[in-house]
């Protein structure tokens, strides 16, 4: 069952607007969970089902980053706008915007993990957890294990793969294709696709500036502009509490998120036995479970 939001809007960024949703009470006390979606260029769609964490006394803040779902769009800009800069200074600005700059949590998922480990690795104030979600710490160990999954497609797979990248025709019909094998081994097993994630997916099909810049074509094939980028430098400087978490069929593998378990000082990794890259969605009872006993541990504290 969806969670109606409490209030939507728009927060004024610069000459753009952030688009945001709230469920539950900002102002009751306890923290807000900020969740900062993937991509980068994905949406908070696939992350939704999170508005029920506010059933249990979480209030919860959902927003589409700059360039994706209901935010302000700009297909002209080219890689040099899209920085990791721009989205921590967006960040900043909704936290400003909505007043809850002197106590929140963030929730940051694959590329939005990376961008919340960014963010906390400044000590603001107002910061009272972290969780890092089927983020890996580096982009370069990203790669190197995108080899090896990869590597264990089906018979022809990779080949196909390999053919299009070499040529520049990523764009392919046959490419599209070929990439499935991977999405629904590594990014979601569900069968069929849920809606939500569905909703996310085919916003970035529709409008891929911010991913085709920053990231490349494929979840595997990363030649954006954050290829050589990572946070491995930041995870000692991160001072909350901070929940790990992966799935066991993840793309980010084991070797992607260790960083953050071995240099983050206060951190517990959970990982999720059925899932890939998606446990709010492959796992929905544990993961709800899980959020919640972190969440209600931050304020006993």
């Amino acid at each position: 069952m969806k969670i109606k939001p409490t209030s939507r809007g728009l927060a004024p960024f610069g000459e753009h607007h952030t688009w945001y949703r709230v469920t539950g009470d900002l102002r009751a006390g306890r923290p807000p969970l900020v969740v900062v979606h993937g991509g980068p260029g994905s949406t908070h769609d696939y992350l939704q089902n999170m508005a029920a964490l506010a059933e249990h006394g979480h209030p919860v803040v959902h927003y589409d980053q700059l360039g994706n779902g209901g935010s302000t769009h700009l297909p002209d800009r080219g890689p040099g706008f899209w920085t990791v800069e721009l989205f921590l200074a967006e960040l900043d600005n909704l936290l400003a915007h909505l007043g809850i700059a002197d106590g929140y949590v963030l929730y940051g998922h694959s590329w939005g993990g990376m961008l919340a480990t960014k963010h906390a690795a400044a000590r603001p104030a107002g910061l009272r957890g972290l969780v890092v979600a089927n983020s890996p710490a580096s982009y370069p160990l990203w790669l190197r294990e995108m080899e090896v999954l990869r590597a264990r497609l089906p018979l022809g797979v990779n080949d196909t793969l390999l053919r299009h990248e070499a040529a520049g025709t990523t764009d392919s019909e046959e490419y599209a294709k070929a990439i499935m094998p991977f999405y629904t081994e590594h990014v979601c097993r569900l069968d069929p696709w849920p809606r939500d994630y569905l909703a996310s997916f085919y916003e970035i099909v529709n409008d891929p500036t911010v991913y085709h810049a920053m990231n490349g074509p494929s979840e595997f094939h990363v030649v954006g502009t954050l290829k050589d980028w990572s946070v491995i430098d930041c995870c000692p400087l991160v001072e909350v509490p901070t929940l790990l978490i992966s799935g066991r069929h993840d793309e980010a593998t084991p070797v992607t998120v260790q960083p953050y378990a071995d240099l983050v000082p206060d951190v517990r990794w959970e990982l999720f036995e059925e899932s890939s890259h998606l446990p709010n969605l492959e796992e929905p009872e544990r993961f709800t479970r899980v959020m919640r006993d972190y969440l209600d541990g931050l304020s006993a504290r």
